[in-house]
């Protein structure tokens, strides 16, 4: 675990968290806080939160000494903070709170540094990992344990490379990124050709992985090399556990890929796409800007701007809805057609005997 969520790192004014999140402060901003919990188990000296007015009635059996609400809240037995949204709020108190100044730790003598890389003196890396050669290592970069990185990588400012990750050679990793254990950023993308015998061809993958600035990756998540070119996953994007992005995958800004998406290689994500649990892509496909996909879609053609898919193969979210609903009725619908067809069957039984006898 980070030592940053061990301990709390400081206290302050709560004037100044309500500053922090442009908020409404009411009550006493001199107390002191040091810590977010939850609403259950928050104690002195700790903010929490409340996500919806209608739960207003809870904070009676609150111990926090303070309580970031919705605007609809006006006042409470302690001191509050008003938000528009108070999730996105609690975030930004606890992200502050827990955060630490970088602590420069040096090369440990189990680590192995390759020839003519770059490491600056505010760096960070752990026994036990490998670097390449010719590698660029940014300022307060944390390197931990385990880590393999390919000869001439780039490592941006103030990222953290954790437990066991492999960045691939030549892969540009940006600031302020965050892997977690177990990824593998720079692994062969998945491309055959198959011969007049049936026997799979692997063809050379010469690209890289670009990752921009502030984008976060999951654990034991995978994103392949570009076969040729760039596998780029755009700033400000978070990845979730379990994720495969193939080759020449290219992932738009502020983009949200739930646990075990599977995305195959050159499509395309516009901005802020969100991609639920398990959702599918098939290949050199687009997905427009604020396209949204429900957990499970199988995804196999162009989205739109905007667009709400769900089920496989996607289609909008509301004839999936009234296909879902549909499926609950099938048995009846099944009798009722054996029932209408068995009526039809004998009235045309009795329309031939009139027939025969005219």
């Amino acid at each position: 675990m980070d030592k940053r969520m061990e301990v709390m790192v400081k206290s302050v004014a709560l004037r100044q968290l309500a500053q922090l999140v442009e908020g409404e402060l009411v009550g006493d901003g001199d107390v002191q806080i040091h810590d977010l919990d939850a609403l259950e188990t928050a104690g002195v000296g700790a903010i929490t939160f409340l996500a919806q007015a209608k739960d207003a009635a809870s904070l009676v059996n609150s111990g926090a000494s303070a309580v970031i609400v919705p605007m609809a809240i006006e006042t409470a037995d302690m001191p509050i903070i008003r938000v528009r949204d108070p999730y996105l709020a609690a975030a930004l108190v606890h992200t502050f709170l827990l955060k630490a100044p970088f602590q420069a730790a040096g090369v440990h003598a189990k680590a192995h540094v390759g020839a003519q890389t770059v490491v600056p003196e505010q760096i960070s890396i752990a026994p036990l990992a490998v670097i390449g050669d010719r590698v660029h290592l940014g300022q307060r970069v944390t390197i931990e344990s385990g880590v393999v990185i390919g000869d001439d990588a780039q490592i941006g400012d103030d990222t953290q490379i954790l437990a066991n990750v492999t960045v691939g050679r030549g892969c540009r990793i940006g600031c302020r990124v965050t892997i977690h254990p177990g990824a593998v950023i720079g692994s062969d993308g998945y491309g055959y050709a198959t011969d007049s015998r049936g026997y799979h061809v692997k063809r050379p993958q010469v690209g890289i992985v670009q990752i921009d600035d502030d984008v976060e990756i999951g654990a034991n998540t995978c994103i392949d090399r570009a076969t040729f070119g760039v596998t780029w996953i755009k700033s400000g994007t978070k990845i979730d556990n379990l994720v495969q992005v193939a080759h020449n995958v290219v992932v738009g800004e502020n983009c949200l890929l739930v646990a075990q998406v599977g995305i195959a290689g050159s499509t395309s994500l516009g901005r802020n796409v969100v991609l639920g649990g398990q959702a599918g892509l098939s290949g050199h496909i687009h997905l427009e800007d604020g396209v949204m996909a429900a957990a499970q879609a199988g995804i196999h053609n162009n989205q739109p701007k905007g667009a709400v898919i769900a089920g496989t193969p996607a289609v909008p979210m509301k004839k999936f809805a009234r296909v879902v609903a549909s499926m609950g009725r099938l048995p009846e619908i099944v009798s009722e057609l054996r029932r209408m067809r068995k009526e039809i069957s004998a009235l045309q039984d009795a329309q031939n005997v009139q027939e025969e006898q005219a």
